[in-house]
């Protein structure tokens, strides 16, 4: 086996761990915002180490494809988190007694004036 070999399977079983943690957050975690966070952070960690472990073994073109979609990944995840964590706030879905911050209160009420 050579270096990249050997450095493409850890990125990609470290990649895989990462997702295996973050499914059993998904499914353990008590509340929407627990679950939130273990759906975006340690999946978009995991699948960008298994596309860089994927990359180190392809050639540059086509490793590229791949680079574009960690951006991607990278750009849309915290995006869609915010946007199903405002509208389980809204629905009242999540445990507001749990909460440290809750900046979302004042400007949902100044925006109902």
């Amino acid at each position: 086996m050579s270096w990249d070999e050997i450095l493409a399977a850890i990125l990609m079983i470290t990649g895989a761990v990462s997702c295996v943690f973050g499914a059993i957050g998904l499914v353990t975690f008590p509340d929407v915002t627990s679950r939130l966070q273990a759906a975006t952070k340690p999946q978009t960690l995991g699948l960008i180490l298994i596309l860089l472990g994927t990359a180190v073994e392809l050639e540059f073109r086509y490793a590229t494809g791949l680079l574009l979609v960690a951006l991607l990944q990278l750009l849309t995840a915290p995006i869609l988190a915010q946007l199903v964590g405002r509208a389980a706030y809204r629905s009242d879905s999540i445990r507001r007694d749990r909460l440290v911050v809750d900046e979302l209160t004042e400007r949902l009420q100044s925006e109902r004036r």
